[in-house]
């Protein structure tokens, strides 16, 4: 792309910042708007009708009468979305444009959030096909922000801002969740949609307007930001862009046998395992077990994330100046954030097989989630260390596969408890999520690498053809 001309910093902040801040809204509405429909389906359904009656239902049911399996769908069918589009994502994010990649992600779970209830009164196969699209849209916004980080994060800020951007997951989470529960016992189920959507399309313009997929072709930039960017990134990477290499080959072979990508891999499956245990069924354990409903708190059900945030900033910033003064290398800082973030959630799992009391599971809960924010600046950044050139495609496959625990991990839960709802069927998917941590753990530490891998560079590929140059020839 042709280089612009810079017209200054925005509002006298370092741009590379703002495009951050805007990069975890962004994460935050797309993790906000898939959630969102789980408080809104509660009182969509007729309860009544469906003969699922119980202390927990809303006292007025919603006019939809959808079976068990029907309301399955709904709630699974964001994954087929989402399973089928990452690898595609990954690649237009790379060698089209990642800030397009990005918007068309937010606009598709956007669009949806809006004419759900409107397709919902149609029917539920209209829905469905909304939630798929909102899937596809979640898809592509990992390897997007992958490939935004790639170009404008000087490898010394890197862990600052990806903790900053992938952060905004958590904290969507929990807001949008917390504002739907409000917006559907104050108003109406539709306006959980409305709202939600409504005001997250705002995030639509200013991306439009304010992001660029470089520096290079960013207007509201200093012409000293943006040299410093562009010669942190050329003296510390290889890395090259479409723009002046052609479509780059991805080396499959090299990349799916590199020890330090598949270390990526092992441990984001494991964490995510881990990550949809203290999200979705850890709550379930505190309210079946341990009796205690957070919906009734919602200081508790938000104060984990905030911990997280406020952690994973500082833990961030820690190792980004320690890397800076040469006191830890980049794979150091790497395997030291991944150990806290497998460690730590490992340590609280320990402890609920020991402890069955409501302020046990509090505090276990609270410093699980926090520990697991070191997973930002952890192996979730470590993609772009190895390889900025194909970040997007690898951690669109690290994904992938990483999805497979939030499919899972709801059946292997159901299928332990529905006979045995008690602590020793707990204990056992505690033990599960205890050795996947340690694997993860023992994986990263010995495999994981913070040093680019020969295989990025274009010069020394050898896939046994040569480089695509600008005419595809």
């Amino acid at each position: 792309m042709k280089e612009v001309k810079a017209r200054g910093g925005i509002c006298n902040f370092y741009t590379r910042y703002v495009i951050c801040i805007l990069g975890s809204i962004g994460m935050g509405i797309i993790y906000g708007l898939k959630v969102n429909f789980h408080v809104a389906i509660v009182s969509m359904v007729n309860h009544t009708a469906v003969g699922g009656g119980g202390k927990d239902v809303p006292q007025e049911d919603g006019p939809f009468i959808w079976s068990k399996l029907v309301q399955g769908l709904l709630l699974s069918a964001y994954f087929w979305g989402y399973l089928v589009s990452e690898l595609p994502g990954g690649k237009l994010a790379e060698n089209f444009s990642a800030k397009w990649v990005m918007f068309s992600a937010v606009f598709m779970n956007v669009l949806s959030a809006l004419l759900s209830p409107l397709f919902a009164e149609f029917h539920y196969g209209c829905l469905l096909m909304l939630r798929v699209i909102q899937g596809i849209g979640g898809g592509v916004t990992f390897p997007g922000m992958h490939v935004m980080l790639a170009n404008w994060a000087p490898p010394g800020e890197r862990s600052v801002m990806s903790t900053i951007v992938y952060s905004g997951t958590a904290l969507g989470t929990v807001a949008f969740m917390l504002l739907a529960g409000i917006i559907a016992a104050r108003l109406s189920w539709e306006w959980v949609f409305y709202i939600e959507g409504g005001v997250s399309a705002i995030w639509l313009i200013l991306w439009m307007i304010f992001v660029a997929d470089t520096p290079a072709t960013e207007r509201f930039i200093s012409q000293e930001e943006r040299e410093f960017i562009i010669e942190s990134l050329n003296e510390n990477s290889d890395t090259a862009t479409s723009s002046t290499h052609g479509e780059l080959k991805m080396p499959w072979k090299a990349a799916l046998l590199s020890p330090a990508f598949l270390a990526i891999l092992v441990a984001h499956t494991c964490s995510n395992w881990g990550w949809y245990m203290v999200l979705v069924e850890l709550p379930l354990y505190m309210k079946s077990v341990l009796h205690f409903s957070l919906k009734d708190n919602s200081f508790l059900t938000a104060l984990p994330f905030l911990t997280m945030w406020i952690f994973s900033m500082i833990l961030s910033k820690i190792l980004d100046v320690l890397r800076a003064k040469n006191v830890m290398t980049t794979s150091t800082a790497r395997k030291v954030a991944t150990g806290i973030a497998s460690l730590g959630p490992m340590v609280c799992f320990i402890g609920l097989c020991f402890f069955d009391d409501q302020i046990a599971g509090v505090l276990f809960m609270t410093l699980a989630v926090t520990a697991i924010g070191g997973m930002f600046c952890g192996f979730l950044s470590n993609h772009i260390d190895i390889a900025p050139n194909f970040a997007g495609t690898l951690v669109a496959i690290t994904n992938t596969v990483a999805t497979i625990p939030g499919i899972t991990v709801p059946f292997v839960v159901s299928l332990l408890t529905e006979k045995d709802p008690s602590i020793k069927s707990w204990r056992i998917l505690f033990l599960i999520t205890i050795g996947l941590y340690i694997i993860e753990f023992i994986v990263f530490t010995i495999f994981g690498s913070g040093e680019q891998q020969k295989w990025n560079k274009p010069d020394d590929i050898d896939e046994g053809e040569p480089l695509k140059n600008q005419n595809g020839n």
